[in-house]
């Protein structure tokens, strides 16, 4: 941690987003600006709010896959779970979760990194905004702003470096560290419990200043009160608080109604409606070919997606009713011919053609398979577009999975179902009557489904310490051999990351 945070510089205080002006301190290198200049006035201080936003889609350690939150997307979240196919079997350590305890791995070290160099940076905003020269709602936002996303970080590496819950003693093991200032010295880590407190302090002190301050956020990929709410409702949920997942949750969506089915075919590139927090993208602020929509759109033009084009799991597909939108997401192989041990399609094959036929905007040098994804697009190439973070459906989920924790009313359950998927559009034929685990599992299905290629597979998986299962074609699936496994819940340190030699070798205390 001592060399992680030391070499932090506020170099994202001058990288702001293309909304912004970008002639702001042009004059001055990144690594010249001093923290008394960047916490002068609250002008300087919103700059460095609007940098931890672009922090979360920088590329980061030299290496092109790890591109911010993007990466913990897809190799922490799609990649190792069940519903996420993809033919990359030399990935089979990330994909089959087996790097979980390999602590000199770079894979192991760059969450701790990444999110830590987020939060090193939201630290130095809170302890020092209030000194600035400005007025003071301008002040309460900012501060409410870093510690929202403090918030999310370290509810994030407690997801990753800490037990599910059930597997935590009422949280008594060993998580995180909660650094909340600007030391760099040996800190031990907090027990997974002490962790959720201070997620639940920071965002309820970001939501008493977001009220006091009376101010509003410009842009979808800033920080506001609904944000906080919505990572609330996550911790909570996460934490198996289910009366406060609840309440969270329905404060979260309001005002983000469900998207229509128009934008659900837009591409999950734009913000719409129900979108309530997102990471910018543009053409002039991309990471080409080493973005996140370079690693999943459909019609990327980057090798990442020609060659291996991104799948929902076969068992999954065939669980989503004919009459549901989504799915039509997905490339349909139904009376048509593949290969049957790895879903691909012959150039110039019936499949090859139909697939072209949907989706026109394909890279022409693209291969084809069965079930490929079409949910996810990207708006330029290779690989640009807004990454959403919070959506209203995840919110209905939570709500609906917190109320059956507590044993609410069936009927009430039910009716959030069906806002979700037939008042929405999504399935005007849906129906809802499922009770006792069936209804659990209904609500397990749709989180499947409506949260497809966003990231939540491994989280919700970990979570509710339910087993990866996948299968090659020939039982029934669509993965290659090499990635047909079963995963268990106790397997690979019962899914928790260790700490990496980065972080131990120079915090004694961190063990």
């Amino acid at each position: 941690m001592k060399k992680l945070i030391n070499n932090i510089l506020f170099v994202m205080v001058i990288v702001s987003m293309a909304s912004c002006k970008k002639d702001y301190f042009d004059t001055r290198p990144t690594d010249s600006v001093a923290t008394s200049t960047v916490f002068q006035t609250t002008d300087n201080a919103k700059m460095a709010v609007n940098g931890l936003a672009k922090m979360m889609t920088m590329q980061y350690l030299g290496t092109q896959g790890f591109n911010g939150e993007g990466t913990i997307k897809m190799w922490y979240g799609n990649y190792p779970g069940n519903n996420f196919s993809l033919n990359l079997s030399s990935w089979a350590p990330i994909i089959n979760a087996t790097y979980n305890e390999n602590v000199s791995s770079i894979y192991c070290y760059y969450p701790w990194y990444y999110y830590y160099k987020i939060i090193a940076n939201a630290n130095a905003i809170i302890l020092r905004v209030d000194a600035a020269t400005g007025s003071d709602k301008d002040k309460s936002f900012i501060k409410a702003q870093a510690l929202t996303y403090r918030a999310y970080c370290f509810l994030m590496l407690a997801q990753l470096y800490g037990n599910r819950w059930d597997d935590s003693n009422g949280g008594s093991t060993l998580a995180i560290i909660l650094r909340l200032d600007e030391s760099t010295g040996d800190m031990p880590r907090s027990t997974l419990l002490d962790t959720y407190k201070q997620i639940y302090a920071d965002l309820d002190q970001a939501i008493s200043l977001y009220q006091s301050s009376g101010e509003s956020r410009a842009q979808n990929f800033e920080m506001d009160q609904n944000v906080a709410y919505a990572i609330y409702a996550r911790a909570a949920l996460t934490r198996q608080d289910w009366a406060t997942a609840e309440t969270y949750a329905i404060k979260a969506r309001t005002g983000y109604p469900l998207m229509t089915n128009a934008d659900y075919n837009a591409g999950f590139n734009t913000p719409n409606r129900e979108w309530i927090w997102s990471s910018y993208g543009a053409s002039d602020e991309t990471l080409y070919f080493y973005a996140y929509f370079a690693y999943i759109a459909y019609n990327s033009s980057a090798s990442n997606v020609r060659s291996v084009p991104k799948m929902i799991s076969r068992e999954l597909f065939n669980k989503i009713p004919a009459t549901d939108m989504r799915r039509a997401l997905f490339l349909d192989p139904t009376g048509y011919t593949y290969t049957t041990s790895t879903g691909a399609a012959a150039s110039g094959s019936g499949l090859y053609k139909y697939a072209f036929s949907l989706h026109p905007n394909i890279y022409g040098t693209s291969t084809i398979y069965a079930y490929m994804q079409f949910k996810i697009s990207a708006t330029d190439l290779p690989g640009v577009g807004n990454m959403n973070h919070f959506r209203s459906a995840e919110m209905y989920l939570i709500d609906a999975e917190a109320k059956y924790r507590q044993g609410k009313p069936v009927g009430d359950i039910q009716n959030l179902l069906v806002a979700l998927n037939n008042t929405s559009g999504r399935d005007p034929s849906y129906t809802c009557t499922k009770t006792g685990t069936d209804l659990l599992n209904e609500i397990k299905l749709y989180r499947a489904i409506e949260l497809w290629g966003e990231g939540f597979d491994w989280f919700d998986m970990k979570r509710w310490g339910d087993p990866v299962v996948r299968k090659t074609y020939a039982n029934g699936g669509n993965f290659i051999t090499p990635l047909a496994v079963t995963i268990t819940p106790d397997a690979n340190n019962k899914w928790t990351w260790r700490l990496p030699l980065k972080e131990t070798d120079f915090n004694t205390l961190a063990q």
